[in-house]
């Protein structure tokens, strides 16, 4: 006779307890604990996958015979970017993302789309009417998908057996239920006992699985954690409801990299695929505006320019504010520890407030350069100069460091019309500067020096109105590199307009006094205005 035990499980860790607690020993979260009900038969069960169990024997790698086998095409550029270059032969994958972003309406419209292949979609959550709307509004249909509602895993089985599907399609597995255990769908048990069932079922036929999963409030994968670590990948589709793009992330891949996204625009037929996102997630209409600063970012291997916006005002309470909308909260309190303690900005008693503009989350460390420009530039109430793209990583002392694959952000940045860069000093040593590499077509590229040499904590507030650039400029803060032929004659002491010419400042480490001059600094970041300070040295160069 069967045996009813009660146990208590965590929700989020998946510990065990004999009787119910308020917070787990394990993970230190507070009424996690759900009491399940545990039947022990008199004999061992075991969930039939539908396929022979063949008995394994230890093998050397030697005796393995590993083959490059294709992967599945999905159709789908953006989905096969992530996945790695598409979806490997009997791998487990896991889309997970908040309700109603849009997982269901992905996943339907791909499979749609895949001609010659036999796939299985089990639904869990919809019926095949609510199915046949939404296929119908997404415009595609294709023969070989078979539909079926079920909720049983062990049937599932039996119709996988009796279709012989390419792929399979479960939506979502916390509606995915087995009859060897009595506690109800999506508990912690019965996700953890089906979720291995279906990886075992998808290596022993190399049949490739697709679940879907739901998440909890602190947006990670609803159910055990273990979920995350039986499954090859976990995909996350993000992004806030209010705004139509849509944001494919991988958090976990053990056919590619992690470090890929893919970028989709959610529309009355289905998501479409964003290839240019640069485009989309650039504005064109802060002309002049301050707290708007242009970076240039890379996620996995693919180079865009977001938009950063900072807005930094006076606190009314006396508690000022920090918040922070697509970008770390830790990171730019940071960023502003640093603007007070290298540079001398008193951004105390003020609110911050930054936005990635399109509501998307960057994680690129090569954004901090737009960030702190963006921010001083609402608080000098001084705008960026059009054009102007930006890439640097702040460090703790002040400097500038090296960003990577600078070459890709620069070409992305001139492919959309911008024809000054911002990037630090040390990225030039593998970039060829001398008119005829990648930057001869830029009008101009202004090197990032640091603000750690800031002795005397030098003042924007005595500078006249204009960019900030042209602030940091004639603050020595950064170093100009003119590209261009120089083909032309000097005439009359003027430099032709096609000269090559390169800005070297001598000494930015000691103080600007020289700029308490009468008349200095009245002009644009050019030739004439350093050198009366005796801070440049113009160095002449012609082919």
């Amino acid at each position: 006779m069967a045996k009813e035990k009660s146990v208590y499980v965590c929700s989020n860790c998946g510990q065990e307890s004999p009787k119910w607690i308020g917070k787990c020993p394990g993970c230190g979260e507070w009424n996690t604990y759900v009491e399940e009900i545990i039947r022990k038969e008199s004999g061992p069960k075991k969930v039939s996958t539908g396929m022979e169990s063949v008995k394994t024997r230890p093998i050397t790698l030697n005796e393995i015979e590993a083959a490059d086998e294709p992967r599945i095409d999905m159709y789908d550029e953006e989905l096969n970017r992530v996945l790695g270059g598409g979806l490997v032969q009997g791998s487990l994958v896991l889309i997970g993302g908040e309700p109603g972003i849009g997982k269901s309406t992905l996943v339907l419209q791909t499979v749609l789309r895949i001609p010659e292949k036999r796939i299985l979609y089990v639904s869990g959550e919809e019926s095949a009417r609510q199915l046949k709307l939404r296929a119908d509004r997404l415009g595609s249909a294709s023969g070989e998908c078979l539909i079926v509602c079920e909720t049983s895993l062990e049937q599932i089985y039996v119709h996988i057996k009796n279709t012989r599907p390419d792929l399979v399609i479960i939506d979502s597995i916390q509606t995915i239920s087995t009859e060897i255990l009595e506690s109800s769908p999506g508990s912690v048990a019965q996700v953890r006992e089906c979720s291995a069932s279906i990886l075992r079922f998808a290596k022993e036929s190399h049949t490739p699985v697709i679940l879907i999963g739901h998440i909890n409030k602190e947006g990670s994968i609803a159910g055990p954690k273990v979920l995350e670590h039986i499954v090859d990948a976990v995909l996350q589709f993000e992004g806030d409801q209010h705004y139509m793009y849509r944001i494919l992330r991988s958090i976990k891949n053990r056919f590619g990299s992690t470090a890929e996204l893919g970028i989709y625009e959610m529309r009355q037929d289905g998501l479409r695929q964003v290839n240019n996102p640069s485009e989309l997630l650039l504005s064109q209409d802060h002309e002049g505006m301050s707290g708007v600063a242009i970076a240039s970012a890379i996620e996995g291997v693919r180079p865009f320019l977001i938009e950063t916006q900072a807005l930094v005002s006076s606190a009314v309470y006396g508690n000022p504010q920090r918040s922070a909308t697509g970008f770390d909260l830790r990171r730019m309190n940071m960023l502003l520890a640093v603007l007070e303690k290298r540079v001398g900005f008193k951004l105390a008693q003020k609110d911050v407030f930054l936005n990635i503009a399109g509501g998307i989350k960057v994680n690129d460390p090569a954004i901090d350069l737009a960030v702190i420009s963006a921010i001083l530039s609402s608080n000098m109430d001084t705008g960026i100069e059009s054009g102007m793209c930006m890439a640097g990583e702040i460090g703790l002392s002040g400097e500038i460091r090296p960003v990577n694959r600078i070459e890709q952000r620069i070409a992305e940045a001139e492919k959309l019309g911008f024809r000054q860069f911002v990037l630090p000093k040390y990225n030039l040593q593998g970039i060829d500067t001398t008119g005829s590499g990648q930057l001869r077509d830029f009008f101009g590229v202004l090197l990032v020096l640091g603000f750690g040499q800031f002795q005397r904590r030098q003042k924007f507030a005595g500078l006249p109105q204009q960019g900030l650039v042209q602030s940091f400029g004639q603050l020595g803060l950064l170093q100009q590199l003119g590209h261009g032929h120089a083909h032309e004659q000097i005439e009359h002491g003027k430099q032709a307009q096609n000269e090559q010419r390169i800005f070297v400042f001598r000494d930015f480490a000691q103080p600007r006094q020289a700029f308490q001059k009468e008349g200095a600094g009245e002009g644009l970041l050019g030739e004439q205005t350093l050198s009366e300070v005796g801070l440049l040295d113009v160095k002449q160069q012609q082919r």
